[in-house]
């Protein structure tokens, strides 16, 4: 319950910043025109729900009880990167117009926030094994 607090914590936190400061005018500039005016509350609720918990079940749990907290990292990056390419290429697949730089942006990010917040996991799990 800690990992998942903490991971769904520090991507939700992380990712606030980026998306309104960082990410919002560049997405503004090359998908503004796809973007709506407000965003969707639920569909965004349910993925920080449950990208979080995939970020605890398949990087966070399987490696904290023995490796460390890089292979964690890795392992959530990892996570991540598969993802969000997931979703970024299928972007470039089929909408037209859409920009590649984007695309690659975003998935530096998924990989970058999805390593940092199963570190975050990771740390919360061994503070709440500890004796």
């Amino acid at each position: 319950m800690w990992a998942y607090a903490a991971t769904a914590t520090t991507m939700i936190a992380l990712d606030v910043v980026w998306l309104t400061v960082v990410a919002k005018p560049m997405y503004q500039h090359g998908i503004g025109h796809l973007m709506a005016i407000t965003p969707r509350l639920i569909p965004a609720a349910l993925f920080y729900l449950l990208f979080p918990l995939g970020l605890v079940l398949f990087a966070v749990a399987p490696r904290s009880p023995t490796g460390g907290w890089s292979a964690v990292m890795a392992w959530g990056a990892l996570l991540g990167f598969f993802a969000y390419a997931t979703y970024d290429l299928t972007n470039l697949a089929t909408l037209k117009n859409w920009p590649i730089g984007h695309s690659l942006i975003d998935m530096a990010w998924g990989t970058a926030v999805s390593g940092v917040a199963s570190t975050a996991g990771y740390f919360a799990f061994q503070w709440a094994s500890r004796p």
